[in-house]
């Protein structure tokens, strides 16, 4: 779900920086692209910690810390 909600909302991010290239007309200005690709990044960071975990649950792995003493 957050994956395809990161993908979404980069798609328009895209579709603006495209729209205001080719005719000048960008409907979000400077901020609000950044505000995108901030919220396009949180979704996709939050995406693939709950992969990490999903995985790390299947395969027995509970703690990445390394003892190495």
């Amino acid at each position: 779900m957050s994956l395809i909600a990161s993908v979404i909302i980069f798609v328009l991010y895209f579709a603006n920086v495209s729209l205001g290239a080719y005719t000048g007309n960008a409907v979000l200005g400077d901020v609000g692209e950044m505000i995108t690709l901030l919220v396009a990044t949180i979704f996709f960071v939050v995406a693939i910690v709950k992969k990490e975990t999903e995985r790390d649950s299947k395969s027995g792995k509970g703690n990445h810390s390394t003892n190495s003493s």
